[in-house]
């Protein structure tokens, strides 16, 4: 369970920082409902863009931002449908949109999820302590931007292969920026760099989203909650929800797949990964380009017994058809192959994570051989806005993007999308996925073999968790009353 123990002297300096900061804090309940959010603060917003370090921000960490850069009120959350005339499959592939979330995208929302219970409990004192934001890509981002609001130190960490980008935004917000070895696959090396920081004295807090049960509550209630109510506006009488295909990266965003498990028995719960760094499929290794999908290790929070199945993703198919959604010539192409045009100016929603999220809900569409009334849902986690110099790159490496190309990446990587590399997992393959957890959390990160045997056979473990958004909202509100700017 998130650890909620109040630390009362911590938590009066917080209390005062926030008081400084003019820091609002949303509830779990309003991030699900903005209604919920009181008049003024929504007001407050019509000035404020999308991306400004301005407190009031925290408040658009929810699916359901108007689509505009600035300010923008509330709506229906965010979410795209992908034809078949695209996908090839009769079933509807139905995505969330992270895009329009601060910093564009979704993951502002996990490092909420893992700062404010430390926050709200005085655990975390930012007046005294630096935030560590270990990451892959953008939950360092997420991190460093909630740090910012707090006017708190933060240290952000992530691979110095990952895209220009992320690192030009973040030298701008976060106080210190370091860059470990290797690409997205290369976590453990991630993992040293915060062993390293501990040992050097300096008072530091450090949110690993791999392990932070906050992580895990924010995407089964905010995100799960939203993925249900796509589900009321499109299923109709006929539909079907089959189940929801995700990149496990951290493991936080398929943990919506536990909510609408619950909502929808019997519908699956599909972990994707990256085809060159297949770790749940072959207890494999190596390197890959799907930026933000961390490889090598079972995230802590992954509810493994809870997954159904397992496929990976050439990241081939990615970095392609990140070309064929974004070049002026593969945009024609589909137009001309019978993608609506509407959809398909809308293509750039897809960063590469997105479009791997995608090709893993057309391979689970496949496998089961679902029909037109069956829905998937999935996430798409930020858009082609963190991901421009990959495309300049790639333009400049392979030349001018032809029709030919285009097509030839339309019939290989989506009409030709298979179900090679997929297992629908058995008892026994949920529990050998889940005994790869050991190797990293027990003998490298400090953790115990009784936690493990907890996550597997205790009957409430997950469900405890489950049942903090409401505990956790309570401290919330007594945190922002004795701020006092309610």
């Amino acid at each position: 369970m998130i650890d909620l123990t109040v630390l009362e002297d911590r938590l009066a300096r917080a209390v005062e920082r926030a008081r400084q900061q003019n820091i609002i804090i949303p509830t779990y309940a309003q991030m699900k409902n903005p209604d919920l959010i009181p008049q003024a603060i929504k007001e407050s917003l019509a000035s404020v863009g999308l991306w400004d370090v301005n407190p009031r921000n925290l408040f658009r960490i929810t699916w359901k931002n108007e689509p505009v850069a600035e300010g923008g009120g509330f709506g229906p959350v965010n979410y795209i449908e992908f034809p078949s005339s695209l996908t090839g499959v009769p079933a509807r592939i139905i995505a969330l949109v992270g895009k329009w979330f601060p910093t564009g995208a979704h993951k502002v929302g996990a490092a909420f999820g893992c700062l404010v219970p430390r926050l709200v409990t005085g655990q975390f004192d930012p007046t005294r302590q630096k935030a560590v934001w270990p990451s892959t890509g953008n939950y360092c981002r997420g991190g460093a931007y909630d740090s910012a609001l707090l006017a708190c130190q933060s240290i952000a960490i992530l691979p110095e292969g990952m895209s220009r980008e992320r690192f030009e935004w973040l030298e701008k917000i976060a106080g210190e920026v370091i860059r470990t070895p290797g690409s997205e696959s290369n976590v453990k090396e991630i993992f040293d760099k915060c062993w390293e920081l501990r040992q050097s004295g300096e008072d530091l807090m450090i949110f690993n989203q791999f392990e932070e049960f906050g992580n895990y509550l924010w995407h089964y209630e905010v995100t799960g909650h939203a993925m249900e109510e796509v589900l009321q506006r499109e299923l109709g009488p006929n539909g079907v929800y089959r189940g929801v295909a995700l990149n496990t990266g951290s493991a936080g965003t398929i943990a919506c797949g536990d909510y609408l498990k619950q909502v929808f028995p019997g519908s699956l719960i599909a972990a994707s990964e990256a085809l060159q760094c297949p770790t749940m499929l072959e207890n494999g290794f190596g390197a890959h380009r799907i930026e933000g999908i961390g490889d090598k290790h079972i995230p802590f929070i992954h509810n493994v017994k809870n997954t159904d199945v397992v496929t990976a993703i050439d990241d081939n198919a990615v970095v392609n058809l990140a070309r064929l959604f974004n070049e002026a010539a593969g945009r024609a192409f589909l137009v001309a192959r019978g993608v609506p045009e509407t959809l398909v100016a809308q293509l750039d929603l897809l960063g590469f994570s997105g479009i791997g999220n995608l090709l893993a809900a057309i391979k689970l569409a496949k496998y089961y051989e679902m029909g037109e009334n069956e829905v998937v849902l999935t996430v798409l986690t930020d858009s082609m806005e963190l991901y421009r110099s990959r495309l300049d790159e790639m333009h400049q490496a392979y030349g001018e993007y032809t029709e030919l190309d285009a097509a030839a990446h339309f019939a290989r990587y989506l009409q030709g999308e298979s179900t090679d590399h997929m297992l629908e997992l058995r008892y026994t393959d949920r529990r050998r996925i889940h005994n790869l957890k050991y190797f990293t959390w027990v003998e490298q990160q400090g953790r115990t073999s009784d936690e493990l045997i907890a996550q597997w056979y205790r009957p409430d473990y997950w469900t405890s968790v489950q049942k903090q958004a409401s505990e956790i909202d309570a401290l919330i509100e007594a945190f922002n009353a004795r701020v006092g700017l309610l």
